[in-house]
């Protein structure tokens, strides 16, 4: 059968470009026209993207939608991928010649951008979770949502098993309650459980997802850096700077390098290590971690796309899809911690369809040569790590019930089939929804007495709304499933913002005491208004942040590949 006309188009797009589509890209934009829904897996940097995003593309040539609105949302887990995911997204468009507005909506956005947006969205709208349970939770949700055509789920490997992925499904639900017809695609690389992840994006029961897969055979190759002598390499210790001298070899063969690290802290000191061991690469090596201000991680990230480092220190912040370019060799300082964890870092070197993606690893101590050696045999038989999906967490159901309460209320026997048309939620008991709505009304029967708690009340209709307007003010405020510690933000007293440590870290020093952070050396002014005021230390021993991420076990698989190898 011959295709359409707009099918040739994205070709033609594509040979502008010096490529030609893979057969699992086409797969997909056929699935997608088809009006069916599923799942992309394939490694880092070989056109996950694309593959689903021409569909709606082709989709919209052939039958212009009739009114304006919002056709396709992209949900992204990090704002700092929304700006990168927007760039290609409108590239691809212009390209086949849609005329679209594109547009991100984060925590990060303008007030002017979003005032822009409540008046009227965009053809496609990249989010996160956390903005799109906002938009559920205003009056005219449904009215604003009611054209979607598609959701599109990026990394879906990175919130499936955790409670912001609970949170994408509960929404996902209310949407297809909305648009039946609604197509829901996921993206995902390095994942175990693929049949489970389409279920659980796709709801409860559904058998009908289509599995796509893209590259699964990309080369990557896996190198250790061997001490010169194992007897005189420590047996303990996480820093690894024992490896400094080979890795800084290798840094200079390479004319860009990323070198990822497991901790914050440990990012600081290599950071720190690296510009001391040459000094004549000032300027040329940078530091990236999520705690650095967001205007200072964009700087990094541009540098990138320019080629304008030779090695970025980083962690899991440069793990996920920011968009630059391929870098050449990527560093592995310190177990994986995973096998799908090495893997996705691997993917940043030989980033573009049939490159060769490069991890050389650098130990902390002798036993991790044998965790690289397990995580190598891991990879050559895709002995991957799963993600195992969260079941039923009532906190999350309960923040749920008040977000729709406030987007124009609910009628309680029909939110309830709709909650557990998701995985998440599917076996929800007759008493953990009692539970769950009784909480959400007035704090259960510890919090009943209290005012503040009396947040639903239930109209003569039987239709459960917010009892003020200020509940759904406060509620709008706190939505969200992500936790961490106290932070206090870093700021120079005469300059701008470095980001945000630890409060536990901070209430151990003194006006005066010295630390590392942004690659930095500080002298702590004071602590004020939830803001450690700093200025340039010149001396002074220093002090290197903690933060709680840093406590990591290794995966089931690669222990279990580390225990097959002894």
């Amino acid at each position: 059968m011959a295709d359409a006309p707009p099918f040739e188009r994205a070709r033609d797009w594509f040979a502008t470009r010096g490529w030609q589509p893979f057969a699992w890209q086409e797969a997909t934009w056929r699935a997608f026209l088809g009006g069916e829904s599923g799942l992309v897996h394939a490694p880092t940097g070989t056109g996950k993207t694309l593959a689903v995003w021409i569909g709606p593309l082709l989709d919209a040539i052939a039958a212009p939608p009739a009114t304006p609105g919002l056709r396709v949302l992209w949900l992204t887990p990090l704002r700092a991928l929304a700006t990168d995911t927007v760039t290609s997204l409108r590239d691809a468009s212009e390209g086949l010649g849609v005329d679209w507005r594109i547009e991100a909506r984060t925590g990060d956005s303008s007030q002017s951008l979003r005032a822009k947006q409540r008046r009227q969205l965009p053809q496609a709208l990249v989010t996160t979770p956390e903005s799109l349970s906002l938009l559920l939770s205003y009056d005219d949700a449904s009215d604003r949502l009611r054209g979607l055509s598609c959701v599109v789920v990026d990394e879906w490997h990175e919130l499936l098993g955790t409670k912001r992925g609970v949170q994408v499904e509960l929404a996902l639900a209310r949407l297809r309650a909305w648009n039946p017809a609604m197509r829901t695609w996921g993206l995902s690389a390095t994942l175990g459980n693929v049949e489970q992840a389409a279920e659980v994006l796709l709801g409860a029961g559904r058998r009908d997802a289509r599995l796509v897969s893209g590259d699964d055979h990309k080369a990557v190759v896996v190198e250790t850096v061997l001490p010169e002598s194992v007897q005189r390499f420590p047996w303990a210790g996480h820093l690894g700077l024992a490896s400094l001298p080979r890795v800084v070899e290798a840094i200079a063969r390479r004319r860009t390098t990323l070198l990822f690290t497991n901790t914050r802290s440990q990012a600081e000191q290599w950071f720190q290590a690296i510009t001391l061991t040459r000094p004549d690469w000032e300027g040329e090596v940078a530091l990236h971690h999520g705690s650095l201000d967001r205007a200072l991680r964009g700087e990094v990230e541009e540098g990138l796309r320019a080629g304008r480092w030779r090695c970025v220190v980083c962690t899991s912040s440069l793990d996920l899809g920011v968009d630059f370019a391929p870098v050449e060799q990527v560093v592995q300082v310190g177990s994986p911690k995973g096998v799908a964890r090495l893997l996705q870092r691997a993917g940043r070197s030989g980033h573009q369809p049939g490159g060769e993606s490069r991890v050389l690893c650098a130990p902390t101590h002798a036993l991790e040569l044998v965790e690289y050696a397990a995580a190598r045999r891991a990879i050559a038989r895709r002995a991957l790590e799963g993600r195992r999906p969260v079941e039923r967490p009532l906190d999350v159901l309960v923040q749920h019930l008040l977000t729709i309460a406030a987007g124009g209320g609910f009628e309680e026997g029909a939110l309830r089939r709709e909650v557990q048309s998701t995985w998440a939620f599917h076996r929800l008991g007759d008493a953990e929804w009692r539970w769950a709505l009784e909480f959400a009304a007035h704090g259960g029967p510890a919090l009943g007495a209290y005012e503040q708690y009396a947040r639903l009340v239930r109209g003569e209709d039987g239709r459960w709304t917010v009892a003020t307007p200020r509940v759904a003010r406060l509620h709008r405020l706190q939505i969200g499933t992500i936790t961490s510690d106290g932070m206090l933000q870093v700021k120079f007293l005469r300059g701008g913002p470095l980001g945000q440590v630890e409060e536990g870290f901070l209430a151990r020093l003194r006006p005066g005491d010295v630390f590392v952070f942004g690659g930095r050396r500080l002298q702590l002014s004071r602590i004020h208004d939830m803001t450690a005021w700093v200025r340039l230390a010149t001396s002074g021993t220093a002090q290197v942040p903690r933060w709680m991420g840093g406590r990591l076990p290794l995966s089931t698989h690669l222990a279990a590949a580390v225990r097959e190898e002894l």
